[in-house]
């Protein structure tokens, strides 16, 4: 196990986490990244209504919980995309904002130590 760093929109996070789970959820973001293709490439004004996309929910739990979440019904490309990250244990809780395109960096990273 080693420590992976999120950057957040303002500061960052570090915790334990472990390759097994960091590859489930890089498998996570490319599905997003697919929904959020679908979305961009959908047609406004064509007449037909872009099929709504399945947000993405993870979760894992290990020395701490993390869930991470994004809607990729709202953002007009994957590089607008945001994302919320929890973060929490029994004595914090810790909720804020990510870029999508940073999180996956951030795994890239964490994946090539």
């Amino acid at each position: 196990m080693a420590q992976l760093t999120l950057n957040l929109v303002q500061g960052a996070v570090s915790f334990t986490f472990s390759t097994e789970a960091a590859k489930q959820l890089q498998a996570e973001i490319s599905a997003l990244m697919q929904s959020l293709k679908a979305v961009a490439n959908s047609t406004p004004g064509s007449g037909n209504r872009p099929v709504k996309q399945e947000s993405m929910e993870y979760q894992h739990t290990g020395e701490v919980f993390l869930e991470i979440f994004c809607n990729p019904n709202i953002y007009p490309s994957p590089f607008a995309a945001k994302i919320l990250i929890t973060l929490r244990d029994d004595r914090i809780r810790l909720t804020s904002e990510a870029e999508l395109t940073q999180l996956i960096e951030d795994l890239n990273v964490f994946l090539e130590m």
